[in-house]
């Protein structure tokens, strides 16, 4: 499974506020936030850290399904663990079906891109903050596997 964030170009100075957009794609189909009518780009930031808090109870084993909603958008995902993996859905269909352990590494990889190309050029504000605690926390997680 591959997953990409990115944001979307021209806004201006960066803000934690910041539109982008989200790509899912496994072996049983894709999910893409950008080019989708209505728009369903999404804070990009605000939307990875709620991301990684609602994968964190699906890998942690504290729910059975977890739904993820992006911030100021209707684009989302669920997840559900079932006793062959890790499903993960949108409303046009299942995307894959993974192991805990790919699912984690593949959040975590596309989580440590972004802060990698933006992050730095963020003003030191709230969102930034929670952004760097929530990956802090999913890498704890993440290495649980």
């Amino acid at each position: 499974m591959i997953a990409t964030f990115s944001i979307r170009p021209d806004q201006g100075d960066p803000s934690g506020f910041d539109l982008g957009d989200m790509i899912w794609r496994g072996e049983l189909g894709e999910i893409d936030s950008s080019g989708q009518v209505p728009d369903q780009g999404m804070m990009i930031y605000i939307s990875v850290t709620q991301l990684l808090d609602c994968l964190s109870e699906i890998l942690k084993g504290s729910v059975k399904t977890a739904s993820f909603t992006g911030a100021d958008t209707s684009f989302g995902l669920t997840f559900r663990s079932t006793k062959k993996g890790v499903s993960v859905t949108s409303r046009w269909g299942l995307v894959a079906l993974i192991g805990a352990a790919e699912l984690a590494q593949t959040a975590l990889s596309a989580t440590e891109e972004l802060a990698r190309k933006h992050l730095d050029s963020l003003p030191p504000d709230g969102v930034r903050d929670d952004y760097m605690g929530a990956l802090d926390s999913f890498r704890l997680v993440v290495h649980g596997y």
